[in-house]
């Protein structure tokens, strides 16, 4: 007997802007109209029109980028104050609710799971989730110097602001953005190498091998008709530095890391059963969340346990399964969370899932294939599922979430199988609380003396300058953070040679603390 109050996922929509990649940046919809176009198209696909608008009570968009704590260089920050409340105007909904998430990879898979509570609470009938990704229009329009005049549309201020929820704690400390850590593209190529010791491979073999794992998404890439780049990559070309494949954050060549340079909107709706019955929604429409779980790991990253695990993602996907009652070789379909590889690779282990699994790791492509739209890439994945799973009866998918650096983690089991019973999550501060209790290394930021490499990156940008950044520790095995020599010849070498668990001496020099090689 399925429960009239059981949350489901009725529809979905999703849609790809080239505008910029044509050369059209003029005619870029705005964010307000990118959301509008998604939540049209996903309302469409429900076949209840502006009915299912008027059962609307709650519209939820999930940060932008643009909007994300942190250095977000050239972005304009906030141009719109309230983008939920300026969808509803747009919609001429009447929500009774207006939400704006929190930032994080995870946050789309997180609001799936926080709606379905409050739908199997009574809390909520018929919810809107949402998000939009602006990116390359935003950054195509500095470069050309373009006025895009978001700023002065009736979108820009609704003379109200939106109920913000999730965690708003920015995802490093003062100490790790000294050094740099707030950019993703520098924090994942310390998991990388960490996982790489663990392997005992060199660093040319893993580079060889990293290649060989992320070619495979390139190809479901390929074949998605809203990817952002659908061009099937060789394993060598993946692997392979050169001008357009420069080095990122080593061992990351261009084609291993996330595109966030991207404009993508996605859309979902959420009702309880009753609701779905009363709006004449068709059950072959229905998409149940049969499991579900939320964690974190220690917060910062350098007072992680290690740099090659995730305490949270296992407990999470333990959870998540409990829930469903179902093991992961029930599961038919996957999308792991994949920005870099590192964040794969620690999803797979945690999880259970063998890194070359003939199920496959992705149903969209991948971050760095399919695009990485900032915040809302989850809410792709789960469209691409939800449909995936309509097209295969009785399937079940899993899609996970990552936020910040391998910090906040979400999971969602779906299937159109009908879930009966009272539908009920366990509390995810159950088990956060153990979690967050793990024993980690004492942290210092004033290292003096001998010293070893625990991790490490050397970081280029796009003008070619470097720097190496080490994780290590000291001589009482203490955690901290430092750089190396600006020098080219010692990153020369740390990109050739074995750094884990080099020895030196470490202190401070200036503003910062620089490792010297033995």
């Amino acid at each position: 007997m399925i429960n009239p109050k059981t949350p489901i996922l009725v529809s979905g929509a999703q849609f790809t802007q080239r505008t910029v990649k044509e050369g059209r940046i003029t005619e870029s919809l705005s964010p307000i109209d990118m959301l509008e176009k998604a939540a049209l198209a996903a309302i469409a696909q429900s076949g209840t029109g502006k009915k299912l608008i008027s059962a609307l009570d709650t519209i939820a968009v999930v940060r932008s980028t643009a909007d994300t704590p942190g250095d977000q260089g050239r972005l304009t920050k906030r141009v719109f104050r309230n983008p939920p409340g300026a969808l509803a105007r747009r919609l001429h909904a009447e929500p009774r609710r207006a939400l704006y998430t929190a930032a994080g990879g995870n946050t789309p898979q997180w609001l799936v799971n926080r709606t379905a509570e409050e739908i199997a609470r009574g809390e909520c009938k018929a919810v809107l989730l949402c998000g939009a990704e602006y990116v390359a229009t935003m950054i195509g329009a500095v470069k050309q110097g373009v006025d895009l005049g978001w700023q002065n549309s009736p979108d820009a201020d609704t003379g109200n602001d939106p109920i913000e929820i999730g965690d708003l704690r920015d995802g490093v400390n003062a100490y790790e953005r000294r050094y740099g850590l707030q950019f993703p593209v520098n924090a994942y190529p310390l998991f990388e190498n960490a996982l790489r010791g663990v392997r005992g491979r060199d660093p040319e073999t893993h580079l060889k091998w990293l290649g060989e794992f992320f070619s495979p998404f390139s190809r479901i890439a390929a074949a998605n008709e809203y990817s952002w780049f659908p061009t099937y990559r060789s394993p060598e070309e993946i692997s392979t530095p050169s001008a357009r494949n420069r080095f990122v954050g080593f061992p990351y060549t261009k084609y291993l890391n996330a595109v966030i340079e991207v404009d993508m909107a996605a859309a979902l709706v959420m009702t309880s059963v009753e609701a779905a019955r009363e709006l004449g929604i068709p059950e072959s429409n229905w998409v149940y969340l049969h499991g579900c779980a939320d964690a974190h790991d220690i917060w910062n990253v350098t007072e992680r346990v290690n740099y090659h695990s995730s305490p949270a993602i296992h407990t999470m996907g333990q959870k998540a399964l409990a829930m469903a009652n179902r093991s992961i070789a029930d599961i038919s379909c996957i999308d792991l969370y994949s920005c870099f590889p590192s964040a794969v690779q620690i999803g797979c282990q945690e999880l259970g899932i063998a890194l070359d699994d003939p199920r496959g790791l992705t149903v969209t492509g991948g971050l760095p294939y399919f695009g990485g739209p900032g915040n809302n890439y989850v809410m792709h994945s789960i469209v691409t599922m939800t449909d995936g799973l309509r097209a295969s009866p009785g399937k079940f998918g899993l899609c996970t979430g990552n936020g910040w650096y391998v910090t906040k983690h979400s999971a969602g089991i779906y299937s159109t199988t009908p879930r009966e019973g009272i539908w009920e999550r366990e509390d995810p501060k159950t088990y956060q609380k153990e979690l967050d209790a793990m024993a980690h290394p004492k942290v210092t930021e004033t290292p003096q003396g001998p010293a070893t490499i625990e991790t490490y990156t050397v970081v280029t940008d796009r003008k070619g300058r470097r720097f190496g950044l080490v994780v290590g520790r000291d001589q009482n095995d203490a955690r901290f953070l430092a750089n190396t020599l600006d020098d080219d010849v010692v990153l020369d070498w740390m990109m050739k040679e074995e750094m884990l668990g080099r020895k030196g001496m470490v202190g401070a020099e200036g503003a910062r603390n620089i490792f010297r090689f033995d």
